[in-house]
């Protein structure tokens, strides 16, 4: 059966359609009837982001060419600024190196370098690394890389890794020239992992006190720290220090990790809580190997972090004692959000609290520049020098586990402050660390006499040929030749500074760190510090 429809029934649909169209149309006469003059091209970006439709509309519409892209890698650091200074972008060009630092290992030939006289100079090999394997020598001169002459005033540390580091599995050839040889040799190198290494010394000091030394919280800082400690107490360790000092950080995970080393069952770590992240305990399992091994602390003005956590959580607990000066200030928790082009942002979502309950976060709101011109603004103010000059932001009163006093709001306080000692600093002194004469020479005569001085093992050794060579006066007229004309009785003021120094630089070239900071004891006042304290806070 066929149903025909009414002139209404086919009339309304239209009729509705009609008053739709119109309407859309009047709203958008009336509209722009009602913006001023020139901004109609908006209504074209209609993104309720109005950065999106600012971006869009420049892209569109300026006067230039401009990209985008650009745009937006400008735009991103200029809006975090505006947040605290420890949230950060990061751009997908540099975001391995960054990550590198902390991840552990990178892609490289396995050489430590330096650069002398315009030239590369191979200071020592990775033991197990590529460079090794092939029969890199500590001493050689990398003088080309991928058949490119690789020397002369233009090349730079920043160069030296672009080319030298690269995805593992990946190839470069670099032409070495040795003392022992007449002609050039040449290596192709398959770059490999390049542990990162964050323990930069383990010895012991004495009969019964370890030393260890620890520059980040990276990956795999705990399993070297670990192992560290173990080979301190297989030489009956019965008192461990941790040099925190000019650690900036890292991974929390890491810190909390090597914490429960030296704390009992159920005692706190730290706490972080933000305004989207619920509070969070972090405690001790009771596992830890010290938990009886007596343990002290270095911290300085340039500890931050997760130094600032590990030494918070040992004094909160009065489990051991805090040396040094008061630390940076860092209190807050960033967490690295991937972004989709490769880069990313490290936000921070949360602020960490010692166990006492302080947050030793100083303040920002001046901005990062003032932010981070406070350790200027400490030294000038007297902070270094004089412990009654040192100012908290949080006027709160902590209390550690023993019921001592404690405070918030502008980093850890020592349980022991050591002012710098500048007694002994002369213009002569600094002149010849500000040129850098003092490791140049180290360098030069570490290379000249590295047959001989490679069958030394020991710091003591060291010291002992060294003295009697007396490089020391050579240093001076190396100085002088480089422009720094000596003087007698500064010289002489800073005389055991420079030879300690020397001496440790010239160990490092040969025996790597261990031998450096072995001999730098001689003057380390916080260290020495240290070993003078018994029992108990002074």
């Amino acid at each position: 059966m066929t149903i025909k429809n009414s002139p209404r029934q086919i009339l309304l649909p239209l009729l509705m359609a009609a008053i739709l169209i119109g309407g859309i149309w009047l709203g958008r006469v009336l509209t722009l009837r009602s913006v001023p003059q020139g901004t109609e091209r908006l209504l074209i970006y209609p993104q309720t982001n109005k950065l999106d439709a600012l971006l869009n509309l420049i892209e569109e519409e300026y006067v230039d060419t401009v990209k985008k892209d650009e745009l937006v890698e400008a735009i991103i650091p200029e809006l975090l600024k505006n947040l605290d200074p420890h949230t950060v972008y990061i751009p997908a060009s540099e975001l391995q190196e960054v990550n590198e630092e902390l991840e552990g290992n990178f892609g490289g030939i396995g050489v430590q370098f330096s650069l002398n006289n315009d030239t590369v100079l191979v200071i020592s090999v990775i033991p197990g690394g590529p460079s090794e394997k092939l029969g890199i020598l500590p001493g050689d001169r990398i003088i080309s890389v991928d058949d490119s002459v690789f020397v002369g005033s233009k090349v730079t540390n920043n160069m030296v890794m672009k080319k030298l580091r690269g995805p593992m599995g990946t190839k470069v050839k670099v032409g070495i020239a040795r003392r022992s040889m007449t002609k050039p040799l040449e290596f192709t190198i398959t770059r490999g992992a390049i542990p990162v290494t964050s323990v930069d010394a383990s010895f012991m000091i004495d009969d019964k006190t370890g030393y260890i030394k620890v520059s980040r919280f990276a990956k795999n800082t705990y399993e070297e720290f670990i192992t560290a400690l173990a080979k301190l107490k297989s030489s009956n360790c019965r008192e461990v220090i941790v040099d925190l000092r000019g650690n900036s950080g890292g991974f929390l995970d890491v810190a909390f990790n090597m914490i429960n080393e030296f704390l009992k069952k159920d005692e706190m770590i730290v706490y972080t809580e933000g305004k989207a992240s619920s509070r969070q305990t972090m405690t001790a399992n009771g596992t830890g190997s010290c938990q009886d091994t007596r343990v002290k602390v270095l911290i300085d003005e340039f500890s931050a972090s997760a130094s600032e956590i590990f030494a918070g959580a040992i004094q909160d607990n009065d489990r051991g004692i805090i040396y040094g000066r008061r630390s940076f200030g860092k209190g807050l928790v960033q967490q690295q959000i991937p972004l989709p082009d490769g880069s990313a942002i490290r936000l921070t979502i949360a602020r960490y609290y010692t166990p006492s309950g302080r947050c030793i976060q100083k303040p920002y709101e001046n901005g990062s520049d003032d932010y981070y011109q406070d350790i200027m603004k400490r030294f000038e103010h007297g902070e270094f020098y004089e412990k009654d000059s040192i100012r908290f932001s949080d006027t709160i009163t902590y209390k550690t586990k023993g019921g001592r006093n404690v405070y918030g709001g502008g980093g850890v306080m020592p349980d022991v402050f050591v002012a710098r000692d500048t007694l002994n600093y002369t213009e002569y002194y600094y002149r010849l660390r500000e040129k850098g004469l003092l490791y140049q020479f180290a360098l030069e005569y570490a290379d000249r006499h590295r047959d001989r001085l490679s069958r030394l093992k020991t710091a003591a050794e060291f010291e002992q040929v060294l003295s009697a060579a007396n490089i020391t006066a050579e240093l001076v007229k190396y100085a002088e030749k480089s422009g720094l004309t000596p003087n007698p009785a500064q010289f002489n003021k800073s005389k055991r500074l420079i030879d300690t120094e020397l001496m440790a630089y010239v160990a490092r070239n040969i025996i790597d760190n261990e031998g450096f900071y072995m001999l730098m004891m001689r003057t380390d006042e916080i260290l020495l510090e240290a070993l003078k304290t018994q029992d108990g806070v002074e």
